[in-house]
């Protein structure tokens, strides 16, 4: 099974897209407690943008550490990985912590490289 097949990866991506962001934290950290590899470096990812939507827009942090933490982690991936669109998904998340108001639900969302919502 793929990482992003798996039953915690994706009711994280559900979390994530209705701006459940400390809850989609905690449902990838299972799967990333066990993954290796690419695996591992793309849930931490996702991990570190939830823990930097959540910081901004719960706690009013206008820090970015999770944010570019979470880079380092995108750059060792290619554009689209486990089905994701990452390109998307960090601009998105960017534009969110620089909103200057809480993004609606559904935005940020993980989508599928070349179209809609990634499957939930």
């Amino acid at each position: 099974m793929t990482v992003s097949g798996s039953v915690d990866f994706r009711r994280g991506a559900a979390l994530f897209a209705r701006g459940e962001w400390w809850e989609a934290h905690e449902a990838w950290e299972r799967p990333w407690l066990t993954a290796r590899g690419d695996d591992r470096a793309f849930l931490q990812a996702l991990i570190l943008l939830a823990a930097a939507l959540h910081k901004r827009w719960v706690h009013g942090s206008l820090t970015h550490r999770n944010y570019d933490k979470a880079l380092r982690y995108l750059d060792t991936l290619p554009a689209g990985y486990a089905g994701v669109d990452l390109v998307r998904l960090r601009a998105d998340v960017w534009d969110a912590i620089q909103g200057p108001s809480r993004p609606e639900s559904g935005l940020p969302a993980l989508r599928v490289v070349g179209g809609g919502l990634f499957p939930a």
